[in-house]
């Protein structure tokens, strides 16, 4: 697979114009797929504009400024995908979450220092692995190994702490659960659960909300019970 992509093939929910040079940086494959995530280079350029070109960039990142995920990385290819965080370090000193606006593009939310360290995690598998002990997979790509007993379940939401995996807060995905809608018509609201509805067909389960509406299952990440458990406003900095 090349590095390169043409600029008028990337995927829509990328916020860049699609007349100007020829070709852009394809994300480096990782655990978000290439329409739910967007190179690090764009991030520092096109979003943050803390670089105008990508020599620029690679000196900010080779200074060891940047941390996604709580983890400093040099690679301007790295796909940052949704609910990542992006640290910019002093002078900068600014620090954002990746999600979905309502127009379903990929937007930089601004998170106070202290949200900077945890992250939201979606629960997509779930099976037995040796020892007795079961694995959780997260959205991002994450493996969890956790005790039987556990009560994690496909679609609830784990708050995790950065650049760790330790679990903070489990949040299930149930009735009165406060969930933030990453696609579908409501793509980037905030909605409470009012039922789960499972249908024994090739369909995907639904999930209906006290807002009015519906959407299927894998675009629903429960941020909290009652009120956000992370910052999840309005996306900044397009």
């Amino acid at each position: 697979m090349t590095r390169r992509l043409k600029r008028r093939a990337a995927p829509r929910s990328w916020t860049v114009p699609r007349k100007g040079t020829k070709w852009i940086l394809r994300p480096r494959p990782g655990p978000h797929p290439q329409d739910r995530s967007i190179p690090l280079l764009m991030v520092l350029r096109e979003l943050q504009h803390v670089a105008v070109s990508a020599r620029e960039a690679q000196q900010i990142v080779r200074s060891g400024a940047v941390q996604v995920d709580g983890k400093t990385t040099a690679d301007l290819a790295r796909g940052v995908g949704l609910m990542d965080t992006v640290s910019l370090a002093a002078p900068l000193d600014r620090h954002f979450r990746l999600l979905v606006d309502g127009r379903g593009k990929l937007v930089l939310t601004a998170i106070p220092s202290t949200e900077a360290a945890v992250k939201i995690g979606r629960v997509r598998a779930k099976h037995a692995v040796r020892g007795g002990k079961v694995e959780v997979t997260l959205h991002d790509g994450r493996n969890l190994v956790v005790a039987p007993s556990s009560p994690y379940r496909v679609g609830d939401s784990l708050k995790l702490q950065l650049p760790g995996q330790k679990v903070l807060e489990h949040f299930p995905l149930k009735p009165g659960a406060l969930a933030f809608v990453a696609g579908g018509s409501h793509v980037g609201e905030l909605a409470h659960v009012e039922r789960i509805e499972v249908r024994n067909s090739p369909q995907p389960n639904l999930v209906h909300f006290r807002e009015g509406f519906s959407t299927v299952k894998e675009y629903v990440y429960v941020v909290g019970e009652h009120t956000p458990g992370i910052t999840v406003g309005e996306g900044v900095d397009r």
